[in-house]
């Protein structure tokens, strides 16, 4: 989930991220990628036998990962390592960095990769095998894609359309789930992201896939006559766009997260809500890149996402749950971001099979 982010992440390098992704993608070819980085291994935790001290890793990410100082500070006390940070933009344009760039990968771990577009990059063989041994990992293994070993949960979410409270307190009804979308009393109001480039709006897509079948292409035909707008990130969507008093945007319908608003609360009372018949159960992964020059570390990273630290800091943070079932969410999402009873889902065989062609469809239908 992402809200009221400082974004952690350095991203000076993002400038030449465009640049490289000419020659790499995170898939390491066989012949550059060390056997650590290619076989599946196990967690060096902190009995490893190898010393990290000194040495530095890159974690590669999206735009809206956020991890405080403190916790951050602690890891590279603890390991001794120097933790770097590059990100190329949405989970989504995350991906497509990773595949343009694994010939000559960006960095030695990812984390943000999410099930829309893991299959993705799975089939690309941009990620080496590697579990994890510490003790969250056996809940993180409740969210494993089928049949790989190469990536690791780390966080769950719903990605859910999110609405201004205060422009439903009259006579206008708040759209009860996605087929009301399309009724001209909502004509120009809701805000979505480009399924192309952003891992909520690939979310999205799916949602309606799920719900419409194979009335998912008419479902959008009617909503881009509704005058929906696309932004090509999930902050343009939100922090721009977004009718909320904290924004001031002009649309009260935004794609977001079914955590989003309690950190909306003004005096404790809250501005915002979220459609959780709308919603898309979203899970992100962290992965060791294929060719990383520091696979060791890569995995310590991994390790360290999972730990009691880094999990707890994900809610506050990023807005996401943790898989990791000893960490006790903050006590307003109880009340104010409570997930989906039945959230909109496809297997990943689907997805894989399915989601090329749903965005090209969808381009086509939405923005000709």
């Amino acid at each position: 989930m992402r809200f009221t982010r400082t974004t952690a992440v350095t991203t000076a390098a993002i400038a030449t991220l465009t640049l490289a992704a000419c020659s790499s993608d995170a898939e390491g070819d066989a012949t550059s990628a060390t056997p650590a980085a290619t076989s599946a291994s196990t967690s060096p935790t902190a009995t490893a036998a190898t010393d990290l001290a000194g040495q530095s890793v890159t974690v590669v990410t999206h735009d809206s990962f956020n991890v405080p100082d403190n916790v951050l500070a602690a890891f590279e006390e603890e390991t001794g390592l120097t933790v770097e940070f590059a990100a190329p933009g949405d989970a989504g344009s995350l991906v497509n960095q990773l595949i343009l760039t694994k010939d000559a990968p960006l960095g030695d771990v990812v984390y943000g990769v999410d099930n829309t577009f893991a299959s993705r990059a799975l089939d690309e063989g941009i990620f080496a095998d590697y579990t994890s041994e510490v003790p969250a990992a056996a809940d993180a293994a409740a969210y494993a894609v089928p049949g790989s070993q190469a990536l690791t949960a780390i966080d769950y979410s719903d990605v859910c359309l999110n609405y201004d409270l205060a422009t439903f307190e009259g006579d206008l009804e708040v759209p009860q789930g996605l087929s009301d979308l399309t009724d001209p009393a909502y004509q120009g109001m809701l805000s979505v992201t480009n399924p192309a480039t952003s891992s909520p709006g690939l979310a999205f897509v799916l949602a309606t896939v799920a719900e419409f079948g194979d009335d998912w292409e008419q479902f959008w035909t009617d909503l881009a006559a509704n005058d929906v707008r696309v932004t090509s990130s999930w902050s343009e969507t939100y922090y721009t766009d977004f009718a909320a008093p904290n924004y001031g945007g002009d649309y009260p319908l935004v794609l977001s997260y079914a955590s989003s608003p309690p950190y909306e609360l003004i005096d404790g009372e809250p501005t915002t809500a979220a459609l959780l018949d709308t919603c898309f159960r979203q899970v992100e992964y962290a992965g060791v890149l294929n060719g990383a020059a520091n696979p060791e570390a890569a995995q310590a990273v991994v390790d360290w996402m999972l730990s009691d630290d880094f999990q707890a800091a994900l809610p506050e943070n990023m807005y996401v749950y943790p898989v990791s079932e000893q960490i006790e969410v903050p006590a307003e999402w109880a009340e104010y971001a409570p997930l989906a009873e039945e959230p909109h889902s496809l297997s990943p065989e689907d997805i894989s099979a399915g989601r090329d062609e749903w965005i090209e469809t969808w381009n086509a239908i939405v923005l000709g």
